[in-house]
């Protein structure tokens, strides 16, 4: 006879049942939390933070399905309020850049929205408050600023009596790219609508204190109906940095900067102009910015060469000027720009769209701007142009000349400020 010992089936039943909903209760598992579930929360900013700039937006998402996306919001969880979609990751952190001048100052809620492979999603919320200071802001503060005009300047511009045929005499450009801060390091496109400046609210303030106050740095105006724009920032990273010496050839910028990482106290890098932002900031690499030692620069209008100063071994003493050629995609080793150097500092090269007219700045003493004629393929010896505190030429296809002149205090011995003045073409 066969004896059989079984468990009941209403037995078997039971434990199944008991079984599903322990499962379903997350008993059994290692961290408690049910299959498949999707996880998100922020790792910075922190709640209740202030932001200014360009902030970085961090969160750490995860799901047992694969995390496929993280969808950023600022204020409401649908299209018009989408900051980003980030897919990419390092470990389980996904982060996005956040352009905050896109909003008003104050408070906003920023919202994470990760979704899965089975389109599972979670989200996460968090306050944060908008604390971004306008130029009209920062000269505010300045209240025992007066502004220099060039009735109380008893240095002016001067523009040489070779080029009286040629120019205008130099007058400062009109608000609102002029105000009672400094303007600084021009730069304006070919056709003369779009053009780029440094803002410094204070000149006097140390460069790690400018670099804090959340207003200096690269500025953009459009000219329009005849007009320039409010000039807007130009935000160029989304940690503390102090950029400056822009010049642009179609969708590229170069510029120097301070900022952590670099293999200089002040190296140059790159950004691209993409869907109206200038992004993908990248450092121009240690070849250009060690070996050669590049500074403010110009890249001629086919992007051939970069005119650039420098303090390097090789030249005439002090600053000179050199260039580099790109042949075959590689660049070459810098050459001294001979006919135009001399024993005085000589920087802030400018080279006409023909690239036959080499415009740049001489410090003997005090700075002037001048210029060479390419002739046969021969730089000529420069020509005073403007004198008297005159630096950082930049023109336009029209022939206009723009440069900065800065305000020299006889009494107090030191310079207070500086603007942007302009030489129209006769």
């Amino acid at each position: 006879m066969t004896v059989r010992v079984g468990i009941p089936r209403t037995a078997l039943c039971l434990a199944l049942i008991v079984l599903v909903l322990l499962t379903a209760a997350g008993c059994g598992s290692d961290d408690g939390a049910p299959e498949g579930k999707v996880e998100v929360s922020w790792s910075s900013p922190g709640q209740d933070s202030e932001v200014s700039g360009i902030e970085n937006l961090k969160v750490s998402a995860s799901s047992d399905e694969g995390v496929a996306a993280v969808e950023f919001y600022v204020d409401a969880v649908d299209e018009a309020h989408l900051i980003g979609t980030v897919t990419d990751n390092v470990g389980a952190l996904y982060t996005q850049l956040w352009y905050t001048t896109d909003v008003a100052n104050g408070e906003h809620t920023l919202h994470a929205v990760a979704r899965d492979g089975e389109d599972q999603s979670e989200q996460a919320s968090m306050t944060v408050t908008v604390a971004n200071v306008s130029r009209a802001e920062a000269i505010a503060d300045l209240v025992t600023w007066q502004k220099w005009t060039p009735q109380t300047d008893a240095h002016g511009p001067v523009l040489s009596p070779a080029f009286s045929s040629v120019f205008h005499d130099p007058v400062p450009m009109e608000a609102p790219i002029t105000t009672a801060g400094s303007e600084d390091s021009p730069f304006i496109t070919p056709d003369g609508n779009s053009f780029y400046f440094v803002f410094v609210p204070n000149m006097s303030l140390p460069a790690e204190e400018q670099i804090r106050d959340q207003v200096s740095g690269i500025y953009w105006s459009q000219k329009t109906s005849g007009a320039w724009t409010e000039p807007q920032r130009v935000w160029l990273y989304s940690g503390l940095s102090l950029d400056g010496a822009e010049t642009i050839l179609g969708d590229t910028m170069w510029f120097c900067s301070v900022r952590p990482g670099n293999s200089r106290e002040i190296d140059m890098y790159t950004a691209e102009l993409v869907n109206g932002r200038w992004s993908n900031w990248t450092s121009i690499g240690d070849l250009l910015n060690v070996t050669y030692d590049v500074g403010e620069m110009h890249v001629t209008a086919d992007g051939s060469q970069i005119y650039y100063h420098s303090k390097r071994p090789g030249g005439h003493g002090g600053r000179d000027i050199w260039v580099i050629s790109q042949v075959n995609g590689q660049w070459q080793t810098p050459q001294n720009v001979d006919a135009v150097n001399s024993e005085y500092d000589d920087g802030y090269p400018f080279i006409s769209e023909d690239g036959n007219e080499l415009w740049f700045t001489r410090t003997a003493g005090v700075p002037s701007v001048y210029r060479s004629l390419k002739v046969n393929g021969q730089w000529q010896a420069p020509e005073l142009v403007v004198s008297s505190l005159a630096g950082e030429p930049t023109l336009d296809r029209a022939g206009n000349l723009y440069f900065v002149h800065h305000y020299w205090d006889d009494t107090a011995q030191k310079l207070w400020e500086c603007d942007i003045y302009v030489c129209r073409r006769r």
